[in-house]
This record gives structure tokens, sequence and C-alpha cells, in this order.
């Protein structure tokens, strides 16, 4: 079989964790060293923050066109963050698996939930924790970026959202990101490799094996 017919299914990875826990490098750092990872752009009611890009960094919406999407069916999956809706737009994900590429998502446990629910074999989700609650305290503080009550909030928050851990197929430790994410992408190559994912191998094994006339 010619190779450029051995087209894989697409992938969606979900990276999960507490705010703080590293998900956002780890997923920076992944798509910088594979470019054929993109990331999913949601559609959020959130304000557009200084430096963002419409439709590059979000899809930034109002509340009546966040509630036209849902209306709609067009979102995969959606949740309440912080106070503002996001949801992830359901046409190009199927896009994105009928085409072979693989797309990543930043989204928590609810969202996951529901992706899971609309694309479970195309689906792999790996979760983020932190070496300890201290150093995931010490790591938002450093950032620099949030008050002393906002981060007391994202630690309530966290603890919760670490009850969830056991819902996702891959658990790390991100004590160094480094190997965090070598990890990661180990986990993608090797989900890029099964069975189902190769829809070509039915045609590939059968010629394989067919009798020369």
């Amino acid at each position: 079989m010619d190779s450029s017919l051995r087209t894989r299914r697409g992938l969606l990875i979900v990276l999960s964790s507490p705010s703080g826990a590293g998900k956002s490098t780890i997923s920076r750092m992944l798509m910088e060293e594979d470019p054929t990872i993109t990331m999913s752009i949601s559609a959020t009611t959130r304000p557009m923050r200084e430096g963002e890009v419409a439709d590059v960094d979000y899809h930034f919406v109002d509340e009546a066109e966040f509630e036209h999407l849902i209306e709609a069916d067009e979102l995969a999956e959606w949740a309440y963050v912080f106070g503002h809706r996001y949801g992830s737009p359901k046409e190009p994900i199927k896009e994105a698996l009928k085409a072979g590429r693989d797309t990543l998502f930043d989204i928590d446990w609810q969202g996951t939930q529901q992706l899971e629910y609309a694309f479970r074999t195309d689906l792999v989700k790996i979760f983020i924790l932190p070496p300890s609650m201290t150093e995931l305290e010490r790591r938002l503080t450093d950032r620099g970026t949030d008050e002393p009550e906002v981060i007391d909030f994202r630690m309530r928050r966290a603890a919760a959202e670490i009850g969830h851990w056991a819902e996702y197929d891959y658990v790390l430790i991100n004590e160094d990101v480094e190997r965090c994410a070598a990890k990661v992408k180990a986990i993608v190559e090797a989900e890029r490799l099964r069975r189902e994912r190769q829809p070509y191998l039915l045609n590939f094994v059968r010629h394989l094996v067919e009798k020369p006339n």
C-alpha cells in the first residue's frame, strides 16, 4: 500500500490539572516540539485580555451568542470557569479527526466528561498533579498575576478538581516540567499507534496476505 494512503484517525488530547500545576506550560512545550498538534480554540464569554487575538486565542462571544451555540448543539462541551462560560465548537473537532490531525484541549473535568460522551474512542485523558499542595500554592504565588484572595480561591478549587483524578486514562505528577512533558509526548506517540486509530490497516493486511494472481 502506498504510504501516502496510510492516514490515521486524529486524536483528541485532554490535559487537565488544577491551576498552577503546569498544564499550560506542558501544552505549549508539546505543540512547540510537534507542530502537527494544534490547540482547540474555545468560545468564551469572558472579556478579551491585553495581547489576545480574537479567533486565535479564543472565539469571544457574548452571553446570547453562547446560549445560541448551546441550543443549536454546536458545542462538544462547555462549562462555567471562574464566572465565565467556555466551550469547544463541535465541527472543527470532527474535521480534525477525519483529516488525521491531533487536537489538544486545556479543559477541566466537567468539560472532559462531556467531551468523552461525544467522542469516547477518540479521546485520551491526561491529568497533571502537583507534587504537593504547598508547591502548588508557591507556583501560584510566584506567577504574580493574582491577588491573595484569588489564590485562596484557586487552592480551594484545586482540591475539588484533584478529586477527579481517577476519571483520567493517565495521571502524571509534575515534579519536573521537562520530564513531565516528555511523558505526555510518549503517551501521545503510543496512542497514535492504537489499532482503531489506523483504519487503513484493514486493507493493508488484506493486501498483505492475499495470494498473487
